[in-house]
């Protein structure tokens, strides 16, 4: 960005990414959360094998066995969630949920831990303590009262443990429904629907020692400074054995750049950097397509001149669709490729160069690909442009998906779907002895669009702000008030839990940080990576409440009071987390021997069939899958019009703001800011400093504005915008997703900006 025209809150930052600065921050967290002798024991727990899993990304450890296993941010995500900040019922005495729901995000968290079960009034328009019990038979009748099982809507976050979550799903199918709105609905739900249409399997196939025999990497759509931070250790080392890192995205994020680890005594004490990216390829928003049909058409041709570039042994023996996709790039022309990509043919031919010399390659992506109308479809690209080079099966090779919350992947694989597998419910009979449904149920955008046209009347929530994380949370937040019962359960205050219905509940969790004791004893519980690591978790901070429950407990208390016949022994299950992975282990096949498996430091890796050559689709095969054209998103007929994409700051986590800086872009002290090319500035009569208004661009006719941002000249391509999120889904229509994965359209939202006013 431009050193003149100095804005408030705006000013280069020139370091790299890590380093002091991290380190300092990571002070600061500290200082303003925990003690610090606490805080210092807290840490040195986090992702090691006797110690807890970090609350924040699901980036894998190199078996839980490093000095130290944490960044600035997983720190953040720590003392966030072991603050010694309480919000007792003397706090909601002190305010109305009425005056809550004007102070910020940021202000709403960090006024503390949750300490007590409580109850919303209408009378006086605040929370009030309830006893459990008396909690849970309230909501047991209101369960029993709906007109349907399918009128409940059933939230999970990805913060819910593996033991929690499958007991959350083993609740809501005796009750009668697969309504299961999740958090990877929102992330990379396009992952795990195309992924199986491709390769038969919706998870990643690198293993994290991968990256030490991989020979290039190609990173995606994705920023891990701020999202998957512990990533970052990883790539630093690849970087300094010499191999390649790609890089296609649209904005210069400098953790990509350049990255000093705060875990390299020399790097630190010189203040020296290592840089990441050898080539970084800015795209525009929403080219990601045409930019990997770009790379696949420069591959054909370099078979179709030389020869010895595709595997076509792999491709006869491996795959099905070849000829129709190989037919539909030569169709595609250049000068189409480059106008939507926004980037020269010259470097995506590098980049096919490159990948045609590896012999083992990654390709890295993150929500940058998937939060888009096309999600599912942009995914399968990625792996068809592994499959030209038979990069499945291959050490140092493979999909890599990068999952953002902590057991977001988990949750899925014990049975979190609104979509169930007949494997999963049969195993459920055989084991619980009931019949669950099989219906499909709501995602998290049918979820929301069933609670605003009155359909459903219940909706209880694991963790997350659902109303805040969604598109169009005005008419979230409209939706959510019109309900007959809301249940929250979360470790602090957030805008979701002021959504009051008829009948709301917030109930206090132990968070992962914190010793869970049961009638057998200390408990673990299960978390599973980005990479289908399944490890234990045993918090170590005794809880902030005595009135704390963990969640498995509290869908216990839930699922006794609502079900007076179930054939589920909840007392006993939750007595022993061991029963409870052993009844996992007899509904997936999978976890065979979990309990033994989980006491191994590191724990145990989830099989990943593509890396035998085991192609779980209808023909057996691995398919190419068609794209045909170019256009992600529907074209927009407004030549005035960006794509706008929203981001993360580096004081934030999903809806969790920790501060108001967002130092690495330069951005101190706000968030009330879009990012734009100054010549799309200056074609607006506009300048850096520039106040604006952001104007979705909507099929609906419905006016969707962000008022009086500041403009900042940024180096992005043109025909692109970014904002923050979750301020900017104000401009993203509900209905605006994915068709096939139900994502919402984050990533490329159509925008008119304007002078303010």
């Amino acid at each position: 960005m431009p050193k003149e025209n100095q804005v408030t809150g705006v000013r280069p930052y020139d370091n790299p990414a890590g380093g002091w600065g991290a380190l300092r921050a990571t002070a600061k967290a500290i200082a303003e959360q925990m003690h610090a002798v606490d805080a210092s024991r807290t840490l040195l727990r986090t992702n090691k094998p006797d110690g807890f899993d970090c609350p924040g990304c699901a980036w894998p450890d190199k078996k839980h066995t490093s000095t130290f296993q944490f960044c600035e941010n997983g720190a953040k995500a720590v003392t966030w969630e072991a603050t010694k900040k309480r919000v007792p019922p003397e706090f909601f005495a002190a305010h109305s949920v009425t005056e809550l729901l004007t102070w910020s995000d940021h202000a709403l968290e960090d006024a503390g831990r949750l300490t007590h079960p409580l109850r919303y009034n209408p009378a006086t328009d605040k929370y009030e303590a309830v006893a459990w019990e008396a909690a849970f038979a309230e909501i047991g009748q209101h369960l029993r009262a709906m007109p349907s099982p399918d009128a409940v809507e059933f939230y999970t976050s990805g913060r819910t443990s593996n033991e929690a979550a499958f007991l959350y799903q083993l609740f809501v199918r005796e009750y009668g429904t697969n309504n299961f709105p999740d958090c990877s609905n929102m992330c990379h739900e396009a992952t795990s629907v195309g992924l199986p249409h491709s390769i038969g399997f919706g998870k990643g196939t690198v293993p994290l020692e991968g990256f030490d025999h991989c020979e290039l990497i190609i990173a995606i759509g994705h920023n891990p400074g701020t999202n998957h931070p512990r990533m970052m250790g990883t790539l630093h080392e690849v970087a300094r054995r010499g191999v390649p890192i790609i890089v296609l995205n649209p904005l210069r994020e400098r953790a990509l750049e350049r990255f000093a680890d705060p875990q390299d005594p020399l790097e630190m004490a010189t203040l020296g950097a290592t840089p990441i990216a050898s080539s970084y390829l800015q795209v525009k928003v929403g080219g990601d397509v045409a930019a990997l049909k770009g790379i696949m058409k420069a591959l054909l041709e370099m078979e179709e001149e030389t020869g010895g570039v595709l595997d076509q042994a792999f491709i006869a023996a491996q795959t099905q669709g070849f000829e129709a996709f190989a037919a539909d790039l030569r169709a595609t022309s250049w000068e189409a490729i480059t106008a939507a990509s926004g980037l020269a043919r010259a470097d995506l031919a590098g980049v096919a160069r490159a990948y045609a010399r590896a012999n083992a390659t990654i390709v890295t992506y993150g929500m940058g690909l998937t939060q888009h109308v096309q999600g599912t479809e942009n995914v399968r690209q990625v792996a068809n442009l592994l499959l030209l080079r038979g990069n499945f099966a291959k050490v140092g090779a493979g999909i890599c998906p990068l999952r953002g919350h902590s057991n977001v992947q988990g949750n899925r694989t014990v049975g979190i779907t609104e979509k169930p597998s007949a494997a999963l419910l049969g195993g459920i009979e055989s084991v619980f002895g009931f019949t669950p449904p099989a219906t499909h149920g709501h995602d998290a955008v049918a979820a929301m669009q069933a609670i605003a046209a009155g359909q459903s009347r219940g909706l209880i929530c694991v963790g997350g702000n659902l109303a805040v994380a969604l598109s169009d949370p005005e008419q979230c937040a409209t939706a959510m008030r019109g309900l007959d019962l809301t249940v929250h359960l979360g470790t602090k205050l957030n805008r979701s839990h002021l959504l009051v219905g008829r009948h709301s509940f917030l109930f206090p969790v132990l968070g992962r940080t914190e010793q869970d004791v049961q009638e057998s004893g200390e408990q673990v519980v299960t978390v599973e990576d980005s990479m289908s690591m399944v490890h234990a978790s045993r918090g170590r901070l005794p809880p902030a409440s005595e009135h704390l429950r963990s969640e498995a407990a509290i869908i216990a208390g839930m699922a006794r009071a609502t079900l007076p016949d179930t054939k589920v022994d909840w007392e006993a299950l939750v007595a022993d987390y061991d029963r409870i992975r052993d009844a996992i282990a007899g509904v997936f096949p999978d976890f065979a021997g979990y309990n033994e498996r989980i006491r191994t430091p590191g724990g145990f890796q989830l099989p990943m069939p593509p890396n035998q050559l085991v192609w779980n689709t209808p023909t057996g095969k691995a398919m190419f899958r068609l794209f045909p054209g170019l256009a992600e998103e529907p074209a927009a007929r407004d030549k005035d019009v960006l794509r706008l994409t929203t981001l993360r700051s580096h004081d934030q986590y999903n809806t969790t703001i920790y501060g108001m800086d967002d130092r690495y872009r330069g951005i101190f002290g706000r968030r009330d800011v879009v990012f734009m090319n100054e010549r799309d500035l200056a074609r607006r009569g506009l300048a850096h400093g520039s106040q604006v208004d952001v104007e979705a661009v909507c099929a609906d006719g419905r006016p969707r504005t962000l008022r009086g941002y500041t403009a900042i000249a940024y180096d992005i391509p043109e025909g692109s915008a970014a904002a923050y999120y979750p301020e900017a889904n104000c401009l993203i229509p509900l209905d605006y997703a994915d068709t096939q994965s139900g994502t919402p359209g984050y990533k490329s939202v159509p925008v008119k900006i304007a002078t303010a006013g």
